[in-house]
């Protein structure tokens, strides 16, 4: 009989020994650390940035740690629904919604790499609302329209730089125009099928619209 007590009492031990070792590698080893599946930027151009999102994911862990060491509060998996545990799960995803904010900068940084964009260009991009392919084309744009006065209507031979302007752009389209500058019937004939492919009034013309179109 004494043996089978004896026997009882040490699987018991075993088994709070069991559960307080599973508790312990639980939340002393490197698995209650906070891990993403994110492809972030580690390059990105604001390493400032970066640093945050270290900290971030550092102050993650060492909140769900201090909760689960000195409350016993499981915040990412919570047992009980007590002010306390609710007070401290709200925390916790305030903590973890600013991680996913600082990774979700970083892997859209990381995506726009792979499709050819540098630190330049995304910086440009975040601060300007556009890429800046995009911002270069609208600056050149604006240039060619404060040399367009549409009061004046172009005559056949003319020959300016706008005329040049639109003759390339109509080639980047899929014209084979000749580029020299010069209006004449093949100018003239290709912008009347600009116009009609864009549903504008096909005049063979330029005007405000048409040029905007074009160069958008």
């Amino acid at each position: 009989m004494k043996k089978i007590i004896i026997f009882l009492l040490v699987i018991i031990a075993l088994l709070i020994g069991y559960g307080k070792y599973s508790q312990y590698k639980r939340y002393s080893s490197p698995e209650i650390n906070y891990k993403t599946d994110k492809n972030i930027d580690i390059s990105y151009h604001n390493q400032e940035i970066l640093m945050n999102y270290y900290e971030a994911v550092e102050a993650l862990d060492s909140y769900v740690m201090l909760q689960w060491s000195a409350n016993e509060i499981d915040v990412r998996t919570p047992e009980d629904d007590d002010i306390e545990t609710k007070v401290a799960v709200e925390n916790y995803a305030k903590k973890l919604a600013k991680v996913h904010f600082y990774e979700a900068i970083l892997e859209n940084s990381t995506n726009l790499k792979e499709k050819g964009l540098d630190n330049k260009e995304i910086k440009f991009l975040e601060t300007e609302g556009v890429d800046l392919k995009t911002y270069k084309r609208k600056l050149k744009y604006d240039k060619i329209k404060n040399l367009f006065n549409s009061n004046v209507k172009l005559y056949n031979g003319e020959k300016n730089a706008i005329i040049y302007e639109v003759q390339k752009e109509l080639n980047r389209k899929g014209d084979t125009i000749t580029v020299d500058g010069v209006y004449r019937i093949e100018t003239f004939n290709a912008i009347k099928a600009f116009e009609e492919k864009n549903n504008l009034l096909a005049d063979g013309y330029l005007d405000d619209l048409t040029l905007e179109i074009m160069f958008e």
